[in-house]
């Protein structure tokens, strides 16, 4: 099984979405995993893991991770060609090494040159930037690029992302 989560943050809450799906390829949802939690820490410039891992860690609690395949993020792996961590850094330390993380960003982060991949998908000329660990990064950035969806974003990470806004685009 592979996760993708997401989080959208509203007043003082947090709610975080899980997605599972079997496939890279697939465009079916076979699970789906939510929790919201008050009180969460402030935005820090440079910190965000600090706001958003709590968040997926709790949610994680709820999930059997023994067929995990990986665990995809809205975000960076590593933020630096030292590769110095981010969020999905610190989930894949907290997960002690053993699920790979790849991380989808839609806007890029430019202190990463060697340890960031752009890909291209359907016929956007806007990239996205892929970063990993546990994982090769360009076997990661092929796994999402062959992700199911004709747009710049895959269709299932449009999902997740939705609902966490708990919009449904039902198709």
């Amino acid at each position: 099984m592979i996760l993708a989560f997401d989080t959208y943050y509203f007043e003082n809450n947090a709610r975080t979405v899980c997605i599972q799906f079997e496939r890279w390829n697939d465009c079916t949802i076979t699970n789906f995993f939510e929790e919201t939690i008050s009180e969460i820490e402030e935005y820090k410039s440079g910190e965000f893991y600090k706001r958003e891992l709590p968040c997926i860690l709790s949610l994680l609690k709820s999930i059997d991770l023994s067929e995990c395949e990986a665990i995809i993020i809205d975000g960076f792996v590593v933020i630096d060609d030292n590769q110095n961590d981010g969020l999905g850094g610190y989930l894949f330390k907290s997960l002690n090494c053993k699920i790979p993380i790849i991380g989808v960003a839609k806007n890029n982060f430019s202190k990463i040159e060697e340890f960031k991949k752009e890909i291209l998908r359907g016929e956007s000329k806007k990239p996205l930037y892929i970063t990993s660990k546990g994982i090769n990064l360009d076997k990661a950035a092929e796994l999402i690029k062959k992700m199911d969806g004709k747009f710049r974003i895959p269709d299932l990470l449009k999902k997740v992302d939705s609902l966490g806004r708990n919009i449904d685009y039902s198709s």
